[in-house]
């Protein structure tokens, strides 16, 4: 198989809180919209129905989205307003599928500073992980989705790397 990264999916409530959270974790507008699904940031749009269908939501199901950036690589994240979105919480790290998304960081406790200045909530203040390979902490979207804030010592994962 040939499958490369294209992007991650998440549903929001209001896209534009959800837009402004993501350009302080260092997100950037890819495009204001996701045209193969004929939906914009400015408008309110149908989807295909072929592709709703294909994607598990009803026919005539109605948004907004934008795709944003980190960098100029993927994967993208798709951040899509649904008239479908049945608010529900979101998974937390004790549930199964996918839960929380990681972003790597090279100065983890200044990052979580910057952004806890910028209102951005955390579960907890940065933490060392097991044999201090990496430190984590992990911060909440708008609607709760959970981002993970990485750095990793490589220099210390020789044993695991051999």
């Amino acid at each position: 198989m040939g499958l490369n990264w294209g992007h991650i999916n998440i549903n929001v409530s209001n896209l534009e809180a959800s837009i402004s959270f993501y350009e302080k974790l260092g997100f950037q507008s890819f495009l204001p919209g996701i045209p193969y699904l004929n939906l914009s940031r400015d408008s309110e749009a149908t989807v295909p129905d072929d592709a709703a269908r294909a994607l598990g939501l009803s026919v005539g199901s109605r948004g907004r989205a934008c795709i944003m950036q980190l960098d100029h690589g993927f994967p993208k994240l798709d951040l899509t307003e649904s008239s479908e979105n049945n608010q529900r919480e979101p998974l937390s790290n004790r549930d199964l599928g996918l839960v929380r998304i990681c972003l790597v960081s090279e100065d983890l406790a200044g990052d979580y500073e910057a952004l806890r200045n910028q209102g951005v909530r955390f579960l907890h203040p940065p933490a060392a992980c097991h044999e201090r390979l990496a430190d984590v902490a992990v911060c909440v979207d708008p609607d709760g989705a959970l981002i993970e804030i990485l750095q990793v010592y490589l220099d210390r994962w020789g044993p695991f790397l051999a």
